[in-house]
């Protein structure tokens, strides 16, 4: 480390956001960046702990330690060709992931960890800027060829390492757009769009090839005997549904149809349609989540009445959680940018029915909710039989997603999966039909972006083993 004590004598300085009542008449990306003088001083706070623990905690391994030390020497190059050895889409995670690396600081045991993940951001930017991303297409072809069927994180981190390793690619998406859920599940005050297409631009100068609005279905026996290796990356995209009285009434929208049909027109001067659109409307979400907090940002951004975000679990801590010590990731209360906009917050509520006129909905009843902990530290629900109503005009059920049944996608393709492996206990799966391969959320269920784009450079290393012969599943790969 160039200044192993500059954390005793400089504090963490975030960049913040814009201005609340700027940001919320339009969708440009709400967080602000620091002068590179002031980042290069962030980065000087990484301290010679010994242990990386955050190096630990990233599931990409990112080596945080030393590109955080070229940062600070002012080695911008270096940093991110240090970083892109690990991550593919640094642009992406430096925006929208939850830094889990940050929680696993040793500086975070004093609430002032190093500002990894604004700093990764910055790299990335400041490589576009320069110049330093272009295109270097693989001198020499294998004569391979491979489908990647999904262009979300793990996809396209499938599709772009195996066509560095000189393999032909091509993506396929059934949406009319490539980036699945970057571009359709994250709202672009998270993520603007162009940061997606400026990559694309890349990878496709490098040759890789996208295929946008081509469902799989029947073509999927095509697609097989076209190609050498196949990757399934579809994604967990089945949302969890509330089986409630009224369900069925106009009004409650999964939380991903909400967001994708506004980030299908974010940057034109067209508006969602009245029946996907919180114009002039008391909106209700429920789902404490990430997803949840999307829909609460884009609702403020498209003209609610009122924003109200309830959660069936109890309201995490504040600050510190003794249940999850460091270096783990800490279940503690968290407030995004789009909770600081002007949202109505709950916990302990489940939702017992909703009410509605002409088949609009227009109320939710909704019961108390207290949780106890057992002997064999289970939780337990207990219900309060205290109910009230909530005037509701749209509700977007933001609860997660459906594990997916990989089993039953495979048992259209007519495989099985490989009982050497226990391949759902890690982050790529193969099948019997050793072509067939699948990453990211269609093997573990949904999670986080970093964990896709690890998942898609592991199913690479997988295919790449069996397209040159090697082993399949070589000590170097981690299942």
């Amino acid at each position: 480390m160039g200044n192993p004590k500059a954390f005793l004598s400089i504090d963490r300085k975030e960049a913040g956001y814009r201005p609340i009542n700027e940001r919320i008449y339009d969708f440009g990306e709400v967080e602000q960046t620091l002068n590179p003088e002031d980042r290069k001083l962030q980065a000087s706070r990484c301290m010679d702990c010994g242990v990386p623990f955050c190096l630990w905690a990233c599931p990409l391994g990112n080596k945080q330690p030393e590109w955080q030390d070229m940062v600070y020497k002012g080695e911008w190059a270096e940093a991110y060709e240090m970083l892109t050895q690990t991550n593919d889409f640094p642009e992406f995670t430096g925006r929208i992931c939850p830094a889990l690396c940050e929680k696993a600081c040793v500086l975070n045991l004093s609430e002032q960890p190093v500002t990894i993940r604004e700093n990764e951001a910055a790299v990335a930017e400041r490589a576009f800027t320069e110049g330093l991303v272009v295109p270097h297409p693989p001198k020499i072809r294998s004569g391979k060829k491979v489908a990647v069927i999904g262009s979300g994180p793990a996809g396209l981190t499938c599709a772009n390492q195996l066509n560095r390793k000189g393999h032909s690619v091509t993506v396929f998406e059934k949406d009319e757009s490539i980036g699945g859920l970057l571009r359709l599940g994250i709202p672009d005050f998270k993520l603007n769009k162009k940061i997606i297409d400026r990559r694309l631009s890349i990878m496709e100068a490098e040759g890789i090839k996208f295929s946008p609005s081509t469902p799989v279905g029947e073509n999927i026996f095509e697609i097989i005997a076209d190609n050498d290796a196949v990757c399934l990356a579809t994604g967990a995209g089945q949302p969890r549904d509330l089986k409630v009285e009224g369900r069925d009434m106009k009004g409650i929208l999964f939380a991903l149809e909400f967001l994708r049909a506004q980030n299908k027109i974010t940057g034109s001067s067209l508006t969602p349609t009245e029946e996907l659109s919180a114009r002039g409307k008391h909106v209700l979400v429920i789902g404490g989540g990430d997803t949840g907090s999307d829909c609460v940002g884009t609702s403020i951004r498209q003209g609610a009445l009122s924003v109200t975000q309830i959660e069936i679990m109890p309201k995490p801590p504040e600050g510190h959680n003794e249940e999850t010590p460091w270096p783990f990731y800490p279940m503690v209360l968290k407030i995004t940018s789009s909770h600081e906009e002007g949202c109505i917050r709950r916990w302990g509520l489940e939702t017992k029915r909703f009410t509605g006129k002409n088949g609009c909905v227009n109320a939710t009843e909704v019961e108390t909710v207290e949780w106890k902990k057992g002997k064999n530290g289970q939780m337990s629900m207990i219900r309060s039989g205290k109910t009230e109503i909530i005037r509701t005009d749209l509700v977007l059920l933001a609860m997660g997603f459906v594990h997916p049944v990989l089993e039953g996608l495979l048992e259209k393709l007519n495989v099985t999966l490989d009982g050497r492996k226990n391949v759902f206990s890690g982050t790529f799966a193969e099948t019997s039909q050793r072509k067939i391969f699948a990453a990211g959320d269609v093997t573990h269920g949904a999670g986080l972006v970093v964990r896709a784009i690890a998942s898609g450079r592991k199913a690479s290393k997988g295919i790449h083993a069996f397209l040159t012969g090697e082993s399949i599943f070589p000590d170097s790969i981690n299942i």
